[in-house]
């Protein structure tokens, strides 16, 4: 399946089914903070929206309402998020992580767990 493009509110909107798994869209709406709740007209619009891009699909409907659920995983949402950013780097992972180390939003945990990444990455490599 291709992986989706998405907007800052349908990332919002996939978080409150990552967090709590099917639900309406009442329920969606209802999860945000009263101070920054969109309307529900808006939530409803983004979530068919978001069943259109096959980022999620109605499971069932109680009386006139659908329930949805999330068919994409965070993970695989994070990673395009990621890659669209690395794109606009050409490629280039030095420049953003120049940019996390100079912000001081890179720390030394962070670069530890890399590192155990990359090799666990090379030694797969490896036995392939």
């Amino acid at each position: 399946m291709p992986k989706p493009r998405l907007t800052k509110l349908e990332l919002q909107i996939l978080e409150v089914f990552w967090q709590k798994g099917a639900c309406s869209v009442r329920e969606v709406q209802e999860a945000f903070p009263e101070s920054a709740r969109p309307a529900y007209t808006t939530v409803q619009t983004v979530v068919y929206r978001l069943e259109r891009k096959q980022a999620l699909r109605c499971v069932k409907r109680i009386g006139k309402a659908n329930v949805f659920e999330a068919v994409i995983l965070r993970k695989d949402a994070q990673r395009r998020l990621v890659d669209e950013l690395l794109a606009l780097f050409d490629g280039q992972a030095k420049l953003v992580m120049a940019h996390l180390v100079d912000s001081g939003e890179l720390t030394l945990k962070d670069v530890m767990e890399a590192e155990n990444t990359l090799r666990k990455s090379s030694r797969k490599d490896r036995r392939q």
